[in-house]
């Protein structure tokens, strides 16, 4: 079984939470209420047919990331997918197993109840494209979409939320579901920072590579003793919102030993973006990502006060009171 990540906040008794053995969990579906496309308890259901429609009509807000109005469903809906490219992107294709950062919204066919909505919030859904992460219906749908797209489609229950449906957003278990989804970003293993390089001049700190092809970066750490206090600079600067203390973020991160450079847990070794909200991190993360720029790779060098001090995590090859430091890209925030 693959490791999970590290960099997760110790609990008492010392464990590290989620780390050991298993499949890394997003815990992007908690940044949305519950009537988002990521509760999902279908994905047994054998694969549907694509189909043409029917479809509601789109009445009003009818540019991309503009929140959409969308008429009743008339008649009686498929009883697969019905999908539409309202919009179409020439952006990058979108994968099964990405993760995808979207405006959405969603609505009953038979009543045209809208359900659901990110424009509303101001905050587009950052969501993996996998089963157990996201009703099948967008999983199946979104896949082959290009980014810069609008996608109307229809979901029975049987690829939405079941027979048991979703009581708390009033949706049945015999209820169609219209969503209309603007594909803004797609991120996978190879994704890297974006941005301009910064400078790195300072011979005592770790120098970073620049590359952004989707490989991890080297990490040159110096002969010289490691800084007392939290070191958090860029080293390719984006221009994506700052990530607040609050936030959840999705990234590409390695972390190596101040001591002796060797790597203790990687995204790109297990070939797994993860995500997380700063409150479950470390302090050091959680310090060192506030106020930085999605988008970006930031240098982290975390002193063991606000690491894991004489506690670490126990087979994860970090020694007591050890420097821990991390290159780290912000692909999105939610």
């Amino acid at each position: 079984m693959r490791r999970r990540s590290l960099i997760l906040a110790a609990v008492p008794a010392g464990l590290v939470t989620l780390a050991g053995c298993g499949d890394d969990k997003s815990d992007s579906s908690k940044a949305s209420d519950s009537a988002s496309p990521s509760a999902q308890e279908t994905s047994a259901a054998p694969p549907p047919k694509i189909v043409d429609g029917p479809l509601p009509a789109i009445t009003a807000g009818t540019k991309l990331n503009e929140k959409p109005t969308v008429a009743k469903g008339s008649g009686e809906p498929s009883d697969q997918l019905a999908v539409k490219t309202v919009i179409a992107g020439n952006g990058q294709t979108v994968a099964e197993n990405d993760y995808i950062q979207a405006n959405y919204l969603g609505q009953i066919w038979s009543s045209g109840k809208v359900f659901d909505n990110s424009y509303d919030r101001k905050t587009p859904l950052v969501i993996q494209l996998a089963a157990g992460s996201i009703i099948d219906g967008w999983r199946y749908a979104l896949t082959g979409k290009k980014t810069g797209s609008r996608v109307e489609f229809s979901v029975p229950p049987t690829w939405g939320y079941g027979k048991n449906g979703n009581a708390q957003a009033g949706i049945k278990g015999t209820d169609t579901l219209v969503f209309v989804v603007d594909l803004q970003a797609t991120f996978n293993a190879k994704s890297s920072a974006k941005g301009s390089d910064v400078a790195q001049n300072d011979a005592n700190l770790p120098k970073v590579g620049t590359n952004t092809d989707g490989k991890a970066p080297s990490i040159e750490v110096p002969k010289a003793a490691a800084p007392k206090k939290l070191v958090a600079n860029y080293v390719i600067e984006g221009d994506g919102e700052e990530v607040k203390a609050e936030n959840s973020v999705l990234v590409q991160y390695k972390g190596v030993l101040w001591d002796n450079g060797k790597e203790f847990d990687s995204t790109y070794s297990r070939k797994a973006l993860t995500s997380f909200s700063l409150q479950q991190v470390v302090k050091g993360w959680a310090q060192g990502l506030t106020g930085k720029k999605v988008g970006s790779r930031v240098l982290i060098v975390v002193p063991p006060d606000l690491g894991y001090g004489d506690n670490p995590p126990a087979g994860s090859g970090i020694g007591k009171d050890s420097t821990l430091v991390f290159s780290v890209d912000i692909l999105a925030k939610m």
